[in-house]
């Protein structure tokens, strides 16, 4: 045999300029580690630290000598419906903020109702910019005490992050790409399902994520207008004296579901955005 016929593939490879079997392993090796890693750390980390979290409250809380009044707060039925009444006022209050405010963005970047869209952004501006405490008590007083005045004191407070996101994406679309479209026979609904809002996508989840923050940062406030939530273990706290542990116990909930709730909606924002986007 030459010693041509001897030279390892690599080094053939490398004279040719195509690479190396071995490098090709390499470079794919390399790649799967560290950017794979990373990427179960960014799902996995918020998780598990936030089981860290729940884990050292419950020692907490177990390290203490709990009275009666601390005990009736803390019992695991009364956390549990707290903590049920929370996630729903969220997360009804999101889904039909999300309906009205991607809807109404729509109808305002059309071209035939473009002029009314100052004043409709101009109203929810109002809405955000009232507190919320000011908000859920003038729903009350206007309506009555309850779950419902509280989903439509929430949707009035985070309708404008989702509105506005939601013509910010559909007016950032090429009007080229949408006039090649309309050149290529598609009807103008066709447009809007196939070209304009799937290239939206990105920048409403954005707006949805804020606004879920939003409700399930103001949730908690809904205790004040008979709503329960997490909010009404905080309030309780308060109102008995019992800060070192039932104040703890309830804002480090609301904390943890908060956080929670956000890392949900950044895994649905990359599972949902369009490939290539």
């Amino acid at each position: 045999m030459t010693s041509q016929e001897k030279t390892r593939p690599e080094e053939r490879a490398s004279r040719n300029g195509s690479p190396s079997p071995e490098g090709g392993r390499q470079q794919r090796a390399s790649s799967k580690g560290p950017g794979g890693a990373a990427r179960v750390l960014r799902y996995l980390g918020m998780p598990i630290f936030l089981a860290l979290v729940c884990l050292g409250l419950y020692l907490y809380i177990g390290s203490k000598d709990l009275d009666s009044i601390e005990q009736r707060s803390l019992n695991a039925s009364v956390i549990t419906q707290a903590l049920i009444e929370h996630v729903q006022l969220a997360a009804i209050s999101t889904v039909i903020v999300v309906a009205l405010s991607v809807t109404t963005g729509v109808l305002l970047t059309r071209p035939g109702i473009r002029r009314v869209a100052p004043v409709i952004v101009g109203m929810a501006n109002i809405g955000q910019a009232v507190p919320s405490i000011g908000l859920l008590a003038l729903f009350a007083i206007l309506w009555t005490f309850g779950f419902w005045p509280a989903v439509v004191a929430l949707v009035a407070y985070s309708f404008l992050a989702i509105l506005r996101n939601t013509m910010v994406g559909l007016q950032q679309v090429d009007s080229s790409t949408i006039e090649a479209a309309r050149g290529m026979g598609m009807t103008k609904m066709a447009v809007l399902f196939r070209i304009e809002l799937p290239l939206a996508v990105p920048i409403i989840l954005a707006g949805i994520r804020t606004a879920l923050i939003i409700n399930v940062g103001t949730a908690t406030l809904g205790t004040f207008i008979g709503a329960g939530t997490l909010g009404e273990l905080i309030n309780n706290a308060i109102s008995l004296g019992r800060e070192d542990t039932v104040l703890v116990v309830g804002s480090g909930l609301t904390a943890v579901l908060a956080l929670f709730i956000d890392w949900l909606a950044s895994v649905a924002e990359d599972v949902l955005r369009p490939k290539g986007l």
